[in-house]
């Protein structure tokens, strides 16, 4: 099969963690930063504030863009933004937050934007865009006409209008459902007669911070029991609806008054487990919407008092200095938390009078950035266990937002970039997950083949026909029918190669979705260690046939717990660069964590090669001045070569660790092989001057064996250290040698030559 590339440019257990990393965030978000010395007040240097978007010089993915900035300093209540094309009349429009979503898209052409604050002459500096062929038009009508828009829609509005009753379906849509409904009602059956009942009693340890493992699991025991009753009210509400099972709606009745009578300020409130009452607001609005001429207007009101107060402490916390996420995105529950409220809202409104401002604040909001992990090109730059975390509750709202609203964030370019992303970085055959936390998990392949067909794209026919996976039962039955994935006539296979500028990370594979795939990750990321991210900048992966090879080490036990901070997300467990016995990059503080960060410098996709290059000198933060890495994959030698040149101010030994998933043979004083599952690459030092050794970790998660090692070089800091080090895959032995003349070194393997130049 023929190589296919593709360049992506920006330009041209999901760890129950919600007082530890929601606290910190906001604690660490408002302590003072200096104001920006430059006149153009609308990019600031805190690392943790918006960008400008768009930035200058960029062609837009998205027409009409989202319209960023950060706030004017010492504050403003309104914003006067002015739009003006190379030809033609300027337009303009008043924001009242730092962000502004056109509801029209524009004409074709260039641009340029600058913004002020209202009632001042200080206007930020002009930053160029372009609008062209490549934009995809994607509007999200004002507030007043989205809310007329879901009024003006009869109950149940979280479902498609081809949802109907069981008896009349026709017979071809029988046989594509009947599976799903009869799982989703032996689901209930089972369900009904096991679920513990719910009491705050049941959760009597206090939250506080620092958070311990018992806090930790007691976090986690209520986010597992609150995600299975609000399935069984849903589950059972929807089986009501198709069949008219009085059993079922009299569960949906037990299950949502038991989710009623939990304790707003307990323990399953926003300041104990945001993740909870979230949850609660989410089911309980959702049951009236599906039950609403069931309810019985005493239930009614008592559930949506709930949603009420729940949603209320959603909105308090969100609104927080004028909108805490205008200014400081960076913020994986809040980014959630925005789109569960949009989603309420849109529920609730015409039964809570409070739904109104709740909704105006959240849904454009969401639409316009739904998270903060990347660019317009899409990708996660905190890992892909957690996009797949991110899509399976996109799914969970995005549906009915679509039904009620006519808003489809599924169209949205951002969402066909993280859709690519998810296909190159968990492509079919993939056996865990890549960098970050939780990345040494097998994908939930049900969740990822759902968000696919939920797309009308050929990546998405192609994906979605991939996963060898069932898709949830409730999932299917909410869902329009037939999928949107079924107007695509074929599916088109994916680039063999993908960068995602924003994030910093490259897939290489050598025939994707195939048996006997090659599958090499590259990373080195502007985002830094920040949240879910680890110290793992230009740091590797690599899986072959299905069978993961170099590995990451450790495992996500909680987030923030000693195993998390003091291994697991260290460069030393990463198969990355460390220097005298471990050390490496900086991964402490809060903002540092944005700065002490890396890049992808450049990336070619040629016929016989594909190569990138990452400098991750910043993540060192000064304790190196060099820390360049380049990769390159030699098609026709079936190999990888990695060339680090580093350098420091002091003498280093440098280590190039590795980490394997079985017990590393040492072939010789400067080779290892690593084999697991019938699949095997041998490291070889190229160079000859960087021996390489065994070392010991801490003991890995029960039944999971780990091998650590590195190719150790000395340097007197007089000139840069280089390793070279061949990753020949198959452990077929190839001759390999090194020139050098003037300029950078040429490699030449089983024939192949590529100069690092």
């Amino acid at each position: 099969m023929g190589r296919r590339s593709h360049r992506r440019r920006i330009a041209a257990t999901a760890g129950h963690h919600s007082l530890a990393e929601t606290l910190l965030a906001a604690l660490l978000a408002a302590l003072p930063w200096p104001a920006p010395a430059h006149a153009d007040w609308a990019q600031s240097p805190d690392p943790l504030v918006v960008r400008a978007t768009p930035a200058d010089g960029v062609a837009q993915r998205q027409n009409p863009p989202t319209f960023t900035w950060a706030r004017y300093p010492g504050g403003a209540a309104r914003y006067d933004i002015r739009i003006q094309p190379r030809d033609g009349p300027a337009s303009g429009a008043t924001a009242d937050r730092n962000w502004y979503l056109p509801t029209r898209a524009l004409a074709p052409g260039n641009y340029t934007w600058r913004v002020r604050a209202a009632g001042t002459n200080d206007w930020s500096d002009p930053r160029a865009f372009s609008i062209d062929a490549g934009s995809t038009t994607f509007e999200v009508p004002d507030n007043a006409t989205l809310r007329a828009r879901i009024l003006a829609r009869p109950r149940p509005r979280a479902l498609a209008p081809s949802f109907t009753p069981y008896a009349s379906w026709s017979p071809a849509r029988k046989q594509d459902l009947e599976p799903y409904l009869s799982r989703l009602a032996n689901e209930v059956r089972l369900q009904t007669g096991t679920l513990p009942d719910l009491a705050d009693a049941r959760w009597p340890l206090p939250i506080t911070s620092p958070l311990t493992a018992a806090m930790a699991a007691q976090q986690s025991e209520i986010a597992h029991r609150i995600d299975e009753a609000s399935r069984q009210l849903e589950a059972a509400a929807i089986l009501w609806r198709l069949k008219k099972d009085t059993a079922a709606l009299q569960e949906a009745f037990k299950r949502g008054d038991q989710l009623a009578a939990l304790d707003p300020q307990g323990p399953t409130s926003y300041a104990h487990q945001d993740q909870a009452t979230r949850q609660i607001a989410l089911a309980l609005v959702k049951a009236t919407d599906l039950l609403a001429a069931d309810l019985g207007r005493q239930r009614k009101v008592q559930w949506l008092n709930v949603v009420r107060v729940r949603a209320g402490e959603m909105f308090a916390n969100l609104t927080q200095d004028g909108g805490r996420l205008d200014q400081h995105p960076f913020d994986s529950h809040g980014a959630t938390l925005q789109g569960y409220l949009a989603l309420v809202s849109t529920l609730a409104l015409g039964d809570l009078p409070e739904a109104q401002k709740w909704f105006d604040f959240s849904l454009r909001a969401h639409a316009g950035k739904p998270e903060p992990w990347s660019g317009p090109e899409g990708g996660y730059a905190n890992g892909t266990a957690y996009a797949e975390y991110t899509a399976g509750y996109f799914i969970a709202l995005w549906d009915p937002i679509l039904q009620a609203t006519g808003v489809n964030m599924y169209l949205k370019p951002w969402t066909a970039g993280f859709l690519d992303f998810l296909i190159e970085f968990v492509p079919p055959g993939a056996p865990v997950h890549a960098f970050g936390d939780g990345s040494e998990t097998r994908p939930d392949l049900r969740v990822l083949r759902a968000f696919a067909r939920r797309m009308a794209s050929p990546q998405a026919a192609w994906y979605a026909s991939r996963l060898d996976a069932t898709e949830d039962a409730l999932a299917v039955l909410e869902a329009p029918y037939p999928m949107p994935v079924t107007a695509t006539r074929r599916g088109i296979a994916p680039s063999n190669s993908a960068w995602f500028p924003s994030i910093g990370w490259v897939a290489v594979h050598s025939d994707i979705g195939a048996s006997q795939d090659t599958a090499f990750y590259f990373k080195s990321s502007p985002y830094g260690s920040f949240n879910h991210s680890h110290g793992d900048q230009n740091g590797l992966l690599l899986n072959v046939a299905g069978r993961p090879l170099l590995v990451k080490a450790g495992w996500y036990d909680w987030y923030g717990s000693p195993l998390w901070s003091d291994w697991y997300r260290q460069t030393r467990a990463q198969n990355a660069i460390t220097f005298d016995g471990g050390k490496g990059q900086r991964i402490d503080g809060y903002r540092e964590q944005l700065q002490r960060n890396g890049r992808i410098t450049a990336f070619a996709a040629r016929p016989g090669y594909d190569y990138a290059e990452g400098d991750a000198t910043p993540a060192y933060g000064g304790q190196l001045t060099r820390a360049r890495r380049q990769v390159v994959y030699l098609h026709h030698a079936g190999a990888i070569v990695v060339r680090d040149t580093l350098a420091a101010k002091a003498p280093h030994t440098y280590e190039f660790n590795v980490h394997a998933p079985s017990v590393m043979k040492l072939e010789s004083g400067s080779s290892v092989k690593i084999a697991a599952g019938g699949q095997a690459v041998c490291l070889r030092d190229l160079n000859g001057n960087a021996p390489f050794a065994r070392w010991s970790g801490p003991p890995p998660k029960k039944g999971v064996t780990e091998d650590h090692g590195a190719f150790y070089l000395n340097n007197d800091g007089a000139a840069p250290a280089e390793f070279m080090v061949l990753l020949d895959i198959g452990c077929k032995r190839p001759r390999a040698r090194v020139e050098r003349t003037r300029g950078p070194p040429t490699v030449t393997v089983a024939g192949q030559r590529f100069s690092f130049d």
